[in-house]
């Protein structure tokens, strides 16, 4: 069974989204082009703005799918652990990993810069990053971390958000192990 014209819509939107956050990677956002967006995903170039009002949208649109997977992967780990210390373990870990050549570091920083532009996306990711929160806050209280489990993941998010920068800006920081002092940070002491 051929798929249907909705199906083969979608699957250029996906093409699209993935070619643009390839290339905010590759080449930062100003960077991307509609002729390139669509070269990249292998559609005719005609299809972005069938798709996307201006290429501004598929790339906040590329940027907030990547976020949106990201945080979506977090949940899964602790989804998958019994012990919510155990899947904050492991989500510090995971975070921890992040360096400057990593794809969805290079796009995360790329978005930081590029939401101080576009109210869209500003809004977007602050949604995301409210939801991150709230589900980090959710299951430090139910592991028995700190009182102040709300704070506790607001300073956090930014120690991680300084940890990219930092490691961005100078690669050879990715040496240093953070993992013990963001477990600590979090309660959980040294594991």
């Amino acid at each position: 069974m051929s798929p249907t014209s909705a199906e083969r819509g979608q699957e250029s939107r996906a093409r699209l989204l993935g070619a643009a956050a390839q290339l905010i990677v590759e080449g930062g956002w100003g960077s991307v082009t509609t002729r390139k967006a669509a070269d990249r995903a292998g559609v005719p170039p005609g299809l972005v703005h069938y798709h996307f009002r201006t290429v501004d949208d598929l790339l906040i649109d590329a940027a907030l799918e990547g976020a949106r997977r990201e945080a979506e992967a977090v949940a899964a780990t602790l989804a998958r652990t019994e012990d919510p210390a155990a899947g904050i373990a492991q989500v510090l870990e995971q975070l921890a990993a992040y360096t400057s050549e990593d794809a969805a570091t290079i796009l995360f920083s790329e978005m930081l810069l590029a939401a101080t532009r576009h109210e869209r996306l500003r809004e977007g990711l602050s949604e995301l990053m409210g939801e991150w929160r709230a589900a980090m806050t959710a299951w430090l209280r139910e592991s028995g971390g700190p009182a102040d489990a709300e704070g506790t993941v607001l300073l956090l998010g930014a120690a991680l958000d300084g940890l990219v920068l930092h490691r961005l800006v100078d690669p050879g920081l990715r040496q240093v192990s953070v993992l013990g002092p963001l477990r600590r940070m979090v309660g959980l002491g040294e594991g």
